[in-house]
């Protein structure tokens, strides 16, 4: 049982080390991007990509989960991958390309021509990449993983803000995509050398997995995207760049925060799904510690949002700053059901997470329908926050299916986790009402560091009590301290040489 979780813990830690610069590079380019262009200049390219990703998943065959979970996949599972996917692929940007104008017409905004027959050529893009690439992912093998992640990012960022800063334009968001396209390609066949070869042997074996994945990934793809559509259609361009920009900063704390364990997970639990016992010791050690990184990222993003939007971005984008608040909040606790996709996949109940997504669907879409014509823009938040908790508990519902952990332990694992992230945020709402918000540059960035510093000190503070009050109990902070532990004993065997 250790084994596994430790490779997944030091997997994690190696991992850090990638999204670290990775979410540096995100957060970097979302401040500088949104300083040059126009909330509209966003809008109108999230329509573009929404589309993109919707047709993307509509036919998505999920043929890596099916490499990852197979005993001993061969050269030719290889070549058959990546025969379905660059078919796929040249379809796809066909029928992305012939629709470009039409859609430009029913949103009356004929940039989108152009716009969308740029990003066909990145559809095509997306089949060529190596498939031997998730191999790193079912090994976990982690600093080949490194190279391409942060490769593909740094290439992406100087390709999209140099863009940005020269022309301020639309485009700058379009040709960074094309570069982040290019660089995987490349450096995906640099670091994995791999000839393929057309065939189509194994297709029906790769299917049968991915056949449920791929109906799951149609369903979640609308469920997630389709008020995009929505709000680009009834409010405008304008709207829809404010939601684009909240959504993408809400998500970015938890989703960074939590990337290198969820690369993980997958190959983990694919190790031990036929060992209940140590199925579930893993789940709820690796749910555990992903509640506690993610928690005090999203409600602290939220806390803080209003001055670091003012910050970062300027006054133009102060619509968003409820949009941060209350999308960050959602998204980290809906961490505490999050496992369940790795969870289910692991174990082959690929019917059953396809639905739990359509029932999701049939749940989400008329409530955010009802949001928007309620109460527009942000009855949308509204509705997202409702539907983000509906989700929650459902997820927690499925673990119990799968592997049969009560509801009521699931969340007491993370009891110190919410209580710490509660106290947290009412430290820092209560000291953000107490000091006055400054209006100059300097003085917003020292009330922001205050807040942050200090909630911090409070999520730390209370957590480390709260585990001496309750005894020591098993949970991340035992974790840290191992991995504290071992850190400094490799060090003190490293020194001992050198004073020798």
């Amino acid at each position: 049982m250790s084994s596994v979780t430790d490779r997944l813990i030091q997997g994690s830690m190696w991992l850090s080390l990638s999204r670290a610069i990775v979410n540096g590079l995100s957060a970097l380019s979302t401040f500088v991007l949104a300083w040059y262009l126009a909330p509209s200049d966003f809008g109108l390219v999230a329509i573009a990509t929404t589309i993109q990703i919707i047709l993307s998943s509509v036919t998505e065959l999920s043929l890596n989960q099916a490499l990852i979970r197979h005993e001993d996949p061969s050269e030719v599972h290889f070549s058959a991958v990546w025969t379905l996917s660059v078919t796929r692929s040249a379809i796809l940007a066909l029928l992305f390309a012939a629709s470009a104008f039409p859609i430009a017409e029913f949103y009356n905004e004929p940039r989108l021509t152009s716009v969308m027959l740029a990003l066909s050529f990145s559809l095509l893009l997306s089949g060529l990449a190596n498939p031997r690439r998730v191999m790193l992912q079912r090994d976990l093998i982690f600093w080949q993983e490194f190279v391409l992640n942060v490769s593909q990012k740094l290439v992406g960022f100087v390709v999209t803000v140099a863009i940005a800063a020269i022309y301020q334009s639309y485009w700058a968001l379009v040709l960074g995509t094309l570069a982040y396209q290019v660089t995987n390609i490349i450096v995906s066949y640099t670091v994995l050398p791999f000839w393929p070869r057309i065939t189509f042997r194994h297709a029906r074996e790769l299917f049968s997995f991915s056949l449920w994945l791929t109906a799951g990934q149609i369903v979640n793809t609308l469920n997630w995207r389709i008020e995009y559509l929505l709000i680009g259609k009834m409010l405008g361009a304008t709207q829809l760049g404010h939601y684009t920009v909240g959504n993408t900063l809400s998500t970015l704390p938890t989703r960074e925060a939590t990337a290198p364990l969820n690369q993980t997970i997958y190959p983990g639990f694919s190790r031990v799904r036929n060992d209940p016992v140590r199925l579930i010791a893993a789940y709820q050690r690796a749910q555990a510690l992903l509640a506690a990184v993610a928690l005090p990222a999203g409600i602290g993003m939220a806390v803080v949002a209003d001055p670091m939007m003012r910050l970062a971005l300027g006054e133009k984008w102060i619509p968003a700053i409820f949009i941060v608040q209350a999308l960050a909040s959602v998204f980290a606790l809906q961490t505490l059901g999050s496992l369940v996709q790795p969870l289910g996949m692991a174990k082959g109940h690929t019917k059953l997470l396809f639905i739990r997504d359509a029932q999701m669907l049939v749940v989400r879409v008329p409530i955010i329908i009802v949001g928007l014509m309620i109460a527009g823009l942000p009855g949308v938040v509204y509705a997202r926050v409702l539907t983000g908790l509906i989700s929650t508990a459902v997820n927690m519902l499925l673990v119990k299916r799968l592997i049969g952990l009560p509801f009521f332990q699931q969340l007491g694992a993370n009891f110190r986790a919410l209580a710490s992230v509660a106290l947290m945020a009412a430290g820092v709402w209560g000291l953000s009402h107490v000091m006055n918000m400054p209006t100059d540059k300097l003085g917003l960035a020292l009330h922001l560091a205050i807040l942050v510093i200090t909630g911090g000190i409070l999520y730390v503070g209370s957590s480390f009590v709260l585990w001496l009050a309750m005894k020591k109990p098993n949970g991340p902070e035992t974790e840290v301290q191992r991995i504290f532990v071992k850190f400094l004993s490799k060090a003190k065997r490293m020194a001992l040489p050198k004073s020798a």
